[in-house]
């Protein structure tokens, strides 16, 4: 079992740049595919990025190419989402997922953190 924590969220104006962090416990993260979700108010939550445990792979949703790079560092533990020329209908909780391959299940999520874009 894996246990995540996301950080860096905030209020950013649209254009700006935000970094999110996700953080694991356990010495097995390595073995663990990463994905990056977020629901926006009264909207289903929606895939952003994922990454595989390797760091090998990566998949990203239209919205997000060309914005967002998702990557980690198995050495800390941490998967990264850079979001940038952020849009105020990115606005929404941002959460991470562990699976056990990069298509999922995601069966282990974080609480989630706030990313709000002003216009």
């Amino acid at each position: 079992q894996v246990q995540l924590v996301e950080t860096g969220g905030g209020l950013v104006q649209a254009g700006g740049s935000l970094k999110l962090s996700c953080t694991a416990s356990g010495r097995t993260f390595g073995s663990y595919a990463i994905g990056w979700f977020r629901r926006a108010p009264e909207k289903e939550r929606e895939f952003v990025a994922a990454i595989a445990g390797s760091g090998g792979s990566t998949f990203s949703a239209d919205s997000a190419k060309g914005r967002f790079t998702i990557s980690r560092d198995n050495a800390k533990n941490t998967v990264y989402l850079q979001m940038n020329s952020l849009k105020p209908e990115d606005t929404a909780v941002y959460s991470c997922a562990a699976a056990m391959s990069l298509g999922g299940p995601y069966n282990y999520w974080g609480q989630g953190t706030q990313v709000t874009v002003s216009s």
